[in-house]
């Protein structure tokens, strides 16, 4: 720890103790011979994250909520505090492998132009997960997406856009946006263009972040030498699922409005708000009838 970090490591947290406990005892081995803090959040948890960040993580600082406050603000609170030049959003169901935010520092500190980068996260099984890099979400990415044609032509660019899976896995890339999962901010572009836009209760704050980031010039880097596992849904989704799920939708809606809508028809707008309300009734519906409730993508 340092009372002038480097790296300032910020995390929220909802009723996830088990996987936050593994993510704390990995990250000092993610950050060798860096000077670095973390900041974790707590968002009303009943389980026992608390009493175990107190003893067995007394170097962490803890910042209490009383209340699920979702993602956004919670997470504004930590990047307020932090002291470092580079600021981590990390989630809880996370593993840093060892070297990773020191990787993403090295590649920072020799591409000025780097605003933020991520690393290659996996799924619990290794394989890559695609989410944590993307396109800017406009409406063909998003409908490839979701209608599964990207799956088909996974190497094509007209069909796999969204998640960019025809840029190879193991190559550094400059990318649209990447996952709030686990990313790498430099100060200067929190200086520049301000913290997460609370409007959004969680999810596309990330998207939304990176879009604003691109429009003041700083570019966006996917590194694959450093590797975080990312386990999925095991935080506060899992908690209140319905709320995540209509939440998830909410701000699609909200950043589509705010980014992509001066850009398109009436006709595709249309369109486009239509599909949003189609989906979310499906997926509320998905989840009344479904053991395992998930929000967004199901990680393998």
């Amino acid at each position: 720890m340092s009372n002038q970090p480097t790296v300032s490591v910020c995390i929220v947290n909802l009723n996830a103790a088990l996987f936050l406990r593994q993510c704390l005892q990995n990250l000092p081995a993610a950050l060798p011979d860096l000077d670095f803090e973390v900041i974790v959040v707590d968002n009303g948890s009943s389980d026992d994250s608390l009493r175990m960040l107190e003893e067995e993580f007394p170097w962490v600082y803890l910042i209490r909520n009383s209340q699920n406050m979702g993602y956004t603000r919670p997470m504004n609170q930590a990047l307020r505090l932090a002291k470092g030049r580079y600021l981590v959003q990390l989630n809880p169901d996370t593993l840093p492998q060892p070297g990773a935010f020191s990787t993403l520092y090295f590649f920072m500190e020799s591409h000025p132009e780097a605003g933020i980068c991520t690393p290659k996260v996996l799924n619990r099984d290794h394989t890559l997960q695609y989410q944590c890099r993307r396109s800017a979400a406009r409406p063909w990415d998003v409908i490839t997406y979701f209608t599964g044609l990207w799956r088909l032509f996974p190497k094509n660019r007209l069909f796999g856009r969204y998640l960019m899976t025809y840029l190879p896995e193991d190559e550094i890339a400059e990318v649209e946006a990447v996952s709030g999962s686990c990313m790498m901010i430099r100060r200067g572009v929190i200086e520049q263009i301000g913290y997460l836009d609370e409007t959004f209760f969680a999810y596309q704050e990330d998207a939304d972040f990176c879009f604003r980031a691109r429009q003041a010039g700083w570019k966006i880097y996917y590194v694959p030498m450093a590797e975080v596992i990312h386990f999925g849904g095991k935080g506060g989704s899992s908690s209140e699922p319905y709320r995540a799920i209509f939440e998830w939708h909410r701000s699609y809606y909200y950043y589509y409005r705010k980014h992509l809508a001066k850009e398109y028809s009436f006709v595709i707008n249309g369109f486009m708000y239509m599909a949003m309300a189609v989906k979310l009734i499906i997926s509320l519906l998905r989840a009344c009838f479904s053991k395992e409730k998930v929000v967004g993508t199901k990680k393998p």
